[in-house]
């Protein structure tokens, strides 16, 4: 009997998840309510209650759930890589993170949002911190492969933020030009050249 509640609670939360993605997108995250995302998935405001104690912790959960399946593309992305063609390994690492116009409204939004609360911008930058810590030996281990060695992980980690931030905007911006797109694989095949030694001279 437990498994089987714990299995129609796991589907009522992702049929949460998946309807707040929605909501989000379209209404903008401030302009959300419990009652839509209720409304959307089909559910009282008891089962939303039962699950999360808001909208901010729900937002949460959606934004581990994408963290986690884009942690397992990278990998996937980066398994079997050849070391002599770093570019194709690059490619193939950013092309795992995709540019989401719908998601990174819904981002950019609960960002802003976050920095209105101390409380609530500290848990964004730990979750952001967590991301970014299971990321990195994923990418090291990659860049041993081909040869590399990271010099400051923390150093690399924040660069490649900045650049997928960066040109994260451009790409939706400018969704049909192709140079742009390029310009993004160099600039992260810069940085992570930019943060690594070959291995003989580490």
């Amino acid at each position: 009997m437990t498994g089987t509640v714990t299995k129609r609670r796991a589907r009522t939360r992702q049929r949460l998840l998946e309807a707040a993605f929605g909501v989000f997108a379209e209404e903008g995250f401030g302009r959300s309510t419990v009652e839509q995302v209720c409304e959307r998935a089909g559910f009282t405001r008891g089962a939303f209650y039962s699950n999360f104690s808001s909208l901010d912790e729900l937002f949460l959960a959606l934004w581990e759930e994408r963290s986690a399946r884009m942690l397992d593309d990278v990998r996937a992305a980066l398994d079997g890589l050849d070391p002599a063609d770093p570019e194709a390994a690059v490619r193939a690492a950013v092309e795992a993170t995709p540019v989401d116009d719908a998601w990174y409204r819904i981002t950019a939004e609960f960002t802003a949002h976050a920095l209105r609360n101390p409380g609530l911008r500290r848990v964004m930058a730990a979750r952001e911190e967590a991301i970014r810590e299971a990321v990195l030996p994923v990418l090291v281990a990659a860049l041993e492969q081909l040869g590399r060695r990271v010099t400051d992980r923390r150093a690399l980690g924040d660069a490649l933020v900045a650049v997928h931030d960066g040109t994260a905007v451009q790409v939706l911006l400018q969704p049909d030009d192709g140079a742009v797109r390029d310009r993004r694989h160099a600039l992260f095949m810069n940085v992570l050249t930019a943060y690594s030694t070959p291995l003989e001279s580490a």
